[in-house]
């Protein structure tokens, strides 16, 4: 017979990514989270002691599934291997929320290390619009699609990001997945205004919103340069912008990626507190101003 499960919707709370050193440390502590994130392509496997943490992870909390490795916004068609594999573990989990990023890392028959970016094109509009219809179609739900940071700008991209966006979202149906960390790293490296951004952002299609902390350094003409890292406590200037975020959407679920140098559960658990304490000041601030 199947474990009982908590519901599978994710709350309206902070949540961090899974990390199996701190398996032991989250069924001894007395902090909670409201939900873990996982990355679907580690659990791709048939069994053994990843699945058995997190069947019984599950059993207490929701999960989000994230994943990292469909490359959406390739030309080629989509692996169905992956999908098929995506599909099973769906249905395994019952994940509140799947989300995939907006970029291409695959050619031909090769995955590559990294997630690429797009030129915003009609014809890349067409290519990933069609992709996340076969994605939704093959997982029977929904998908979130999260907007990327980038390093590099093509000379030909004419459609603005956040159009491209929220055109894929009117033509599939799909939602969004907004990194607020991703906006401030590309808006540094490119010169824009997150804040401007941010106001032009579908935020009635946002399902989820990421948080992180990035890396700082300077590109060859000393230019500054922030690099999406995960490596560190999500940064002032980050959570300036997600309060900014919570007043126009209200609460949304948050995750907090850490993913390098992870530090220990304690550590970790606390930056979900900090962005709960953060969300739920600005509801406090709005419901005085409407008294």
């Amino acid at each position: 017979m199947p474990e009982p499960r908590v519901p599978a919707a994710l709350p309206l709370r902070a949540g961090v990514s899974f990390k199996p050193e701190h398996f032991e440390a989250i069924r001894a502590s007395r902090r909670r989270v409201g939900f873990f994130e996982i990355h679907a392509e580690n659990y791709m496997g048939d069994g053994g002691p990843p699945h058995r943490r997190l069947e019984t992870l599950r059993a207490d909390y929701p999960l989000s599934l994230h994943g990292v490795g469909l490359s959406i916004g390739g030309p080629r068609p989509l692996d169905r291997e992956h999908l098929r594999r995506l599909k099973a573990l769906v249905e395994r989990y019952e994940p509140g929320l799947f989300s995939e990023h907006l970029a291409w890392s695959s050619h031909e028959t090769g995955y590559l290390n990294d997630l690429l970016p797009l030129p915003y094109t009609e014809e890349t509009l067409t290519i990933v619009a069609d992709h996340i219809d076969e994605t939704q179609v093959a997982l029977g739900r929904r998908m979130l699609l999260e907007n990327p940071s980038t390093y590099v700008a093509f000379d030909s991209s004419p459609i603005p990001e956040t159009e491209f966006l929220a055109e894929l979202v009117s033509r599939t149906g799909c939602g969004l997945l907004l990194d607020v960390n991703n906006v401030e790293v590309s808006a540094t490296n490119h010169g824009f205004d997150p804040l401007a951004y941010l106001d032009a952002f579908p935020l009635e299609a946002v399902g989820e919103i990421h948080l992180a902390g990035y890396f700082e350094s300077e590109d060859d003409s000393g230019r500054r340069l922030l690099i999406d890292a995960h490596d560190s406590p999500v940064r002032p200037r980050v959570l300036d912008l997600y309060r900014r975020v919570i007043a126009r959407a209200g609460r949304l679920p948050t995750l907090i990626e850490w993913d390098n140098d992870v530090p220990d559960w304690e550590t970790l658990s606390a930056e979900a507190d900090r962005a709960d304490r953060a969300a739920e000041a600005v509801e406090r601030r709005q419901v005085e101003h409407a008294l």
